[in-house]
């Protein structure tokens, strides 16, 4: 079963500051252990809270907010799909991510709905951008 990592209330260091390459490479060590498991399927760091637009449909009417929705108390610094065995193997994965020290991780079940096509875009079709 596949399962979303959401990371939150992490302060990410930026290249140049101190601790950056630490960073860098506990993080790489979190990524290279799921690889080594076999459960890695993504992961991404977000962009700050400050560049998120809200969208939201009222009685037919789009309404867009700049930035996060205003209750939100906790930002999302970014996420890991991993597929594992169970909810434990997540949560011992979710356990070894470095961010779970600074911030933490909510561990939740992707689900799969019947009917609903959620199978990914090949690169290099129109409106996908190769990273």
């Amino acid at each position: 079963m596949q399962y979303m990592l959401l990371i939150y209330n992490c302060e990410r260091p930026e290249p140049g500051d101190p601790g950056f390459e630490d960073a860098v490479a506990r993080v790489n060590a979190f990524a290279d252990e799921c690889r080594r498991r076999g459960v890695w399927v993504d992961g991404k760091p977000l962009h700050g809270e400050a560049t998120a637009t809200t969208v939201s449909v009222r009685d037919g009417r789009t309404l867009i907010t700049d930035g996060p929705f205003v209750e939100t108390h906790e930002h999302l610094g970014g996420y890991y799909v991993l597929d594992c065995r169970n909810l434990d193997e997540a949560i011992e994965l979710a356990a070894l991510c470095p961010m779970a020290a600074d911030g933490s991780i909510e561990v939740r079940p992707i689900v799969g709905v019947p009917g609903v096509d959620h199978a990914p875009v090949e690169a290099g079709q129109p409106g996908v951008s190769a990273e």
